[in-house]
């Protein structure tokens, strides 16, 4: 995404990352830099039209995003036009893209290959990190880029984002499998994802991130703090970047915006917008101060709302959140409430202020809301018995569902 100061809510920019896998057998296939690479293997990221396809850290991965921040409702044609693109052009090396948050079985201590081509940072994160694992090597994800003109509109956002966040794998969690076998998470790439610089923990922090009230506050205990911590391991600090944190949304200060990074991948693009627009919408009517004060949302405890993150986490849409103060802010007066039933009232909520912009994605929330997260409706697909072949149908109908831009439903043949 371009650096580009445009006011709040005025466009966004979404980053979708794909696995590239063989076309009959689903394994991981490290083909990202055939399609990345010129005759000179430099790395280049992809012009395509409003488009662009870039890497990632593993060669199994791909990345499509718009680098330059539009309105989301002109990105689901786009978006899925790229992907029948990709698809097209793998297919002529025996692979295709593979949606959802994490392979199913990869394993990453044997399969990993991490992106080869002008690769100091890469090579760092792996010297530090250990990369050949899930938290690394094996997770995909939807980052949505919410831009802000100046401080003070980087303070609303931040503090109105940090409230969102702890419910959003309620909606989006898709990765309830790994190395073949059901996790007990429906959104295990977070659980690993929240793991993956524990020699750091400043790196990553409690996941969800600390209030502030300004970018220098946010530098001074964040971005310092962290800076320091990582120095002894990285003394050429290759690493000493904004983007070197960890948390589940980060400032990008470098292009005046904040990139929410929990969203897990869904089975095509039109659900992948569906989740960021409903994100979206909430993310401004707090910002609005529809339900309570800038400063009573900053006033919020970072450790309550990364235990309901991590209820979220592991039950998506059934885990139960126990917090009367969080519910109340929505106009719930209960002590507990499930967050299935939470979004469903949101979602009323947003609907009731004729937020038009939440129109296109109506039925594909709708959808999400009545059959369940992609996690639980893969488990419902794949059932008691999580054999390596069972896993294999149900994901390749994954990949159909990704072609065809259409919703995966559980009971489908």
């Amino acid at each position: 995404m371009n650096r580009l100061a445009l006011p709040a809510f005025s466009a966004y920019g979404i980053e979708l990352e794909y696995m590239i896998v063989d076309l009959h057998t689903l394994d991981v296939v490290p083909l990202a830099e055939v399609l990345l690479c010129n005759a000179n293997d430099k790395v280049r990221e992809v012009p395509r039209g409003v488009l662009a396809w870039s890497n990632e850290l593993v060669a199994h991965l791909i990345e499509i995003k718009n680098p330059t921040p539009l309105a989301l409702e002109s990105l689901v044609g786009p978006f899925q036009g790229e992907v029948q693109e990709l698809n097209r052009a793998l297919a002529e090396h025996g692979t295709c893209l593979l949606p959802t948050g994490m392979h199913p079985w990869m394993n990453p201590r044997k399969e990993t290959k991490i992106w080869p081509h002008d690769n100091l940072i890469y090579d760092t994160y792996h010297r530090i990190f250990n990369c050949r694992q899930h938290g690394w090597a094996n997770l995909q994800s939807m980052h949505i880029n919410l831009p802000f003109a100046d401080d003070h509109e980087f303070a609303r956002m931040h503090a109105a984002i940090r409230l969102v966040l702890p419910i959003i794998p309620a909606i989006a969690a898709s990765s309830p499998f790994a190395d073949g076998a059901p996790t007990g998470f429906r959104d295990f790439r977070m659980q690993t994802y929240g793991q993956n610089a524990k020699l750091i923990p400043s790196v990553t922090g409690a996941t969800v991130p600390e209030a502030v009230t300004s970018r220098v506050e946010y530098e001074t205990q964040i971005l310092k703090p962290m800076y320091k911590d990582i120095a002894s391991y990285d003394l050429a600090g290759v690493l000493q970047y904004e983007w070197l944190n960890s948390r589940a949304a980060i400032p990008r200060f470098d292009r005046d915006a904040i990139e929410i990074r929990i969203v897990d991948m869904q089975e095509c693009p039109k659900a992948d917008l569906a989740i960021a627009a409903t994100v979206i919408a909430l993310v401004r009517l707090i910002y609005d101060g529809e339900f309570i004060s800038l400063e009573e949302q900053q006033a919020m405890s970072t450790q309550d709302l990364a235990n309901i993150l991590w209820a979220c986490v592991k039950d998506a849409e059934q885990a139960e959140i126990v917090h009367d103060t969080y519910l109340g802010l929505f106009g719930l007066s209960k002590h507990s409430c499930d967050a299935r039933s939470l979004w469903i009232h949101l979602w009323e909520i947003l609907k009731s202020h004729n937020m038009a912009y939440l129109t296109p994605w109506s039925d594909t929330i709708g959808f999400i809301l009545n059959e369940g997260s992609l996690a639980s409706r893969i488990l419902r697909a794949v059932g008691p018995h999580a054999s390596r072949a069972r896993l294999q149908e149900v994901y390749t109908r994954l990949a159909r569902c990704l072609e065809s831009g259409s919703c995966f439903q559980a009971d489908a043949a």
